[in-house]
């Protein structure tokens, strides 16, 4: 009788035991899913920033890089079902490069055409009215102005362009 109590008792132990570990098991999945789930609602607004402005994965992918380190079967969890590295693939930050570039190009043509138009005016108004002194200063403004937004738009380019290969 003794013997048959301890085989109940034990068996009542083990399936107590067991549920607990079902339990926490299931606690531990859905603090797991919960993480998840806020990671991705933090990097929504990420991706669609990112989509539009290079720039933005200078802020962001750190960002994601410490949630990486700090979630990590979370953040593989998130690769899995996302397809690829979430919140930001290495062809996402190339082609944010690219587009970089090629609106640096596009508006260093806009740029150039808008200072030649400028250039052009003030020298045929200072062909127009001779020598002038005030027209020739007119002319060199021009194209100080020219140099000085030049370079400090290309000085950005860089910048952005070299934090951007960075990430990479």
């Amino acid at each position: 009788m003794v013997l048959l109590a301890a085989l109940v008792v034990a068996a009542a132990l083990w399936w107590t035991s067991q549920q607990i570990v079902r339990e926490m098991r299931a606690a531990r999945d859905e603090a797991s899913r919960a993480r998840m789930l806020a990671l991705m609602e933090l990097f929504a607004p990420a991706i669609v920033a990112a989509q539009s402005d290079p720039r933005a994965f200078l802020v962001w992918q750190p960002l994601a890089a410490i949630a990486r380190q700090l979630f990590p079967a979370d953040s593989v969890a998130l690769d899995r079902a996302a397809g690829g590295r979430f919140p930001f693939t290495p062809e996402q930050l190339q082609a944010a490069h690219a587009q970089w570039t090629a609106e640096w190009l596009a508006w260093e043509r806009t740029h150039d055409g808008e200072y030649k138009l400028k250039a052009a005016i003030a020298e045929q108004e200072l062909s127009a009215a001779g020598s002038s002194p005030v027209l020739r200063g007119k002319l060199d403004a021009v194209e100080r102005e020219k140099l000085d937004s030049y370079q400090r738009r290309y000085s950005e380019y860089v910048r952005i362009a070299k934090a951007l290969q960075a990430l990479q």
